[in-house]
């Protein structure tokens, strides 16, 4: 810091003691494995939540996330982690991390109310020597143009009072081979003294630190990130429909695909996109996009192509219900297998699954749901029942989660429709099984 900073920042300390190092707002699925993070590289990490029963149950040693069992948080609680819902605790904090959600609206348009309310209170607090830097996913320009002018309030200047940085999340649920702690760090700070601070502490915790030149290309890469996911699903559920009417497999396809050691990269079909991110992000910048008088084609028709497929997917089952056992989907008893948004996780955030529940319904059909990872699914007024295939018309695979015998499944189901190509080359094979 300069040496401004660092009188400024001595006289706000007068007669207190800075007790935190690392302050993260927000403890959800970012939040928390990010505290885990800091506290395991010797940081003192506050979580700071306005929910008060999240915020008591940190406190007790129970974890909510699957990333960090209730084991590992009690064993950062008694080096020193804690959680709280008093803002005024940030007061006391060097870096102050904003980890919160951003949804869309109805009218599918950005949403950042969440994260401007937890500014202003942080603004309330923020003191010289301060570092800020926001990790929720944005459009480009949220830091400048919403995140700085609420923070300038105070009458702090950035870059010479307080720093301030963008460092987009990387969490993946689930992955237990890239961690918050191994994947790199993209950073983008509102001056080069911010980036430099930011990239500081995010280096003293995590391998790899990739600076950038500014706020707007950190928020920039976050979006690419999930986009380039979105078009590259879109590809091949596009050409998955179409293989249905040329009767081609197209999991033989992708996979004969993915032989070829250059030029390509494998992505598979599936009922449509799960999780915060991918299903959520493209809108930002579509959105941001029409500020500058330009569409972003080719990323809406991504997204099209992915919101479409739940549908098709349910006509894939009304097709083999009616061609394999000569049933309407009208009546019949369909057993969703796997809600989660993915495998062996119980994040439930956009999951295709809920929105073919719906549909099933719509049409009909009498609807149970089997996932050892989600026991409740209160939106649709159902719990997870044992996994019986005999019990059903129709078993229809929606997340592959591993603990699940798919032979087995297929021995005892009379009808399997398979949106995952779980039961691979068996189910291929197999008259009584249907496959995307």
């Amino acid at each position: 810091m300069s040496s401004r900073v660092e009188e400024r920042t001595a006289k706000a300390l007068d007669g207190r003691t800075q007790t935190t190092d690392v302050a993260i707002v927000g403890a959800g699925y970012v939040g928390v494995p990010l505290a885990e993070v800091f506290a395991r590289a010797g940081r003192s990490v506050l979580l700071v939540d306005v929910d008060e029963a999240r915020v008591a149950q940190l406190n007790r040693g129970e974890s909510y996330i699957e990333d960090v069992s209730s084991e590992t948080l009690r064993a950062l609680l008694e080096d020193g982690l804690r959680a709280t819902s008093d803002y005024d605790e940030l007061r006391d904090a060097d870096a102050i991390l904003i980890a919160l959600p951003t949804p869309l609206s109805p009218q599918r348009e950005p949403d950042l109310s969440i994260v401007s309310s937890a500014v202003r209170e942080i603004a309330k607090r923020l003191r010289p020597g301060h570092l800020v830097v926001l990790e929720s996913t944005t459009y480009p320009g949220t830091t400048r143009e919403i995140v700085l002018p609420l923070l300038a309030e105070s009458g702090l200047v950035v870059g010479e009072d307080f720093h301030l940085a963008f460092s987009p999340e990387r969490v993946d649920p689930g992955n237990e081979r890239w961690r918050p702690e191994n994947v790199p760090k993209i950073v983008g700070g509102m001056t080069p003294a911010c980036s430099a601070r930011a990239a500081a502490l995010y280096g003293g915790a995590i391998e790899t630190v990739h600076e950038v030149s500014s706020p707007e290309a950190a928020e920039l890469t976050k979006l690419l990130e999930n986009i380039f996911r979105s078009v590259n699903i879109a590809l091949v559920n596009e050409l998955a429909q179409l293989c249905d009417r040329m009767s081609l497999d197209v999991w033989e396809v992708v996979e004969a695909a993915a032989t070829k050691p250059f030029g390509f990269m494998s992505f598979q079909p599936g009922p449509g996109l799960g999780g915060h991110c991918i299903p959520i992000d493209p809108f930002y910048l579509t959105w941001k996009a029409r500020e500058f008088d330009f569409s972003t084609e080719f990323i809406e028709l991504a997204g099209k192509v992915n919101e479409n497929m739940p549908y098709f997917c349910r006509s894939k089952i009304s097709q083999a219900l009616n061609h394999g056992k000569q049933l309407s989907l009208k009546g019949s008893r369909v057993l969703v297998l796997g809600i989660a948004y993915k495998a062996d996780i119980g994040d439930m955030r956009e999951s295709p699954a809920l929105k073919l529940i719906a549909l099933l319904r719509q049409a009909g059909a009498e609807v149970a749901y089997h996932d050892p990872h989600v026991p409740e699914l209160p939106v649709h007024g159902l719990s997870s029942v044992a996994l019986d295939p005999a019990a059903h018309d129709c078993v229809v695979i929606v997340t592959a989660h591993s603990a699940v015998d798919y032979d087995r499944l297929v021995d005892e189901a009379s009808l399997v429709v398979d949106l995952r190509n779980a039961t691979g080359r068996r189910g291929t094979i197999n008259e009584k099984v249907w496959k995307l």
